[in-house]
């Protein structure tokens, strides 16, 4: 049975017990998944079982190891998610895996609270277009780390002064945009339709932060009809739900972009809540914009899903009933 032996240079004792978890229950984890069996004293490691899965419990366990050095805990989601990155480059020669893994690094975002980084190949090509592009589509299914990227990457150029301004929008489609219709104040009335994106803002920067940074202008969360007449530079645009805009709506919305600015519109055009028969905006723009250089479309499928595994199953399963 092949057997691998390794060290892990320049790894404090506290990391360590970071990277094998309480108890070696990471380890265990990874032993698990790839059907390997793992031995650890110090930084001293031994792999042993099916040679792809050797090299790839490896790579895992020197990927923890980096995330172990950066962190103050290494979680069991993290632990699940580096060990999909391994499986899914199985197709992949060792140095593609390694390099997968490295990009993957390079892409971590910094916010005020937490470090974000791409989860799969997927996200890291995502969060390339943004980087790459003025206007960036993210397109897929829910699930798959869409709009919480593209809140940690508009965060992240709002705290290196890239920007001075982040907002974020979403067609309240629920209430028709109709809101002076509804009980309460402009807060109240959109307050469920936009929760989603206070809540990932909360996340990255802290509420009390992201208050001021509302009351002083600097971060807007508000539906899709308040963008209209405006014109916004050097800022940072999230379009989230898109699929659920009318195509005079994403005009509207992709018009509002000034210079130094970037926008991203993310969506699911299989998940519209629009009357039936009305066109998407989303898959308007598609149609309309997908060869603008300057403007990128990328998708998410299934497989690309980073929440529990059965949502991936159910996703998947409900895609296959709509082919029958």
């Amino acid at each position: 049975m092949p057997k691998l032996k390794f060290k892990l240079p320049s790894i404090e004792s506290e990391n360590l017990s970071l990277l094998c978890g309480p108890v070696n229950t990471n380890l265990n984890q990874i032993e698990q998944s790839l059907e390997v069996k793992i031995k650890s004293r110090g930084n001293s490691f031994s792999i042993s079982g099916d040679k792809n899965n050797v090299m790839k419990s490896k790579l895992i366990i020197e990927d923890l190891a980096s995330l172990a050095k950066s962190r103050d805990s290494v979680s069991a989601d993290e632990v699940h998610f580096s060990i999909r990155r391994a499986l899914n480059g199985a197709t992949k020669d060792n140095n593609g895996q390694i390099f997968e893994l490295k990009k993957e690094k390079d892409l971590t975002i910094q916010t005020p609270k937490l470090y974000v980084s791409p989860r799969n190949k997927s996200q890291v090509e995502f969060l390339s277009s943004i980087y790459e592009k003025d206007i960036a589509f993210g397109i897929g299914p829910a699930g798959t780390g869409k709009t919480y990227l593209a809140v940690a990457a508009a965060v992240n150029q709002f705290m290196e002064d890239k920007v001075n301004k982040i907002i974020l929008t979403r067609p309240a489609v629920e209430a028709g945009e109709h809101l002076g219709f509804l009980p309460g104040d402009l807060s109240e009335k959109i307050d469920p339709y936009l929760r989603p994106l206070y809540d990932a803002l909360y996340e990255m920067m802290g509420m009390e932060k992201v208050n001021r940074l509302v009351e002083n202008g600097k971060i807007e969360v508000a539906p899709l009809a308040y963008m209209r007449g405006r014109t916004l530079n050097d800022a940072f645009l999230i379009l989230d739900e898109a699929q659920n805009c009318t195509p005079a709506q994403m005009k509207m919305f992709l018009t509002r972009i000034g210079f130094g600015s970037t926008a991203v519109v993310t969506g699911d055009i299989t998940q519209t809540d629009l009357p039936k028969g009305a066109m998407s905006g989303l898959s308007d723009a598609i149609k309309v914009l997908e060869k603008e250089k300057g403007i990128s479309f990328f998708y998410f499928h299934p497989e690309d899903v980073v929440r529990h595994g059965l949502v991936q199953k159910i996703i998947e399963a409900y895609e296959k009933n709509s082919l029958q």
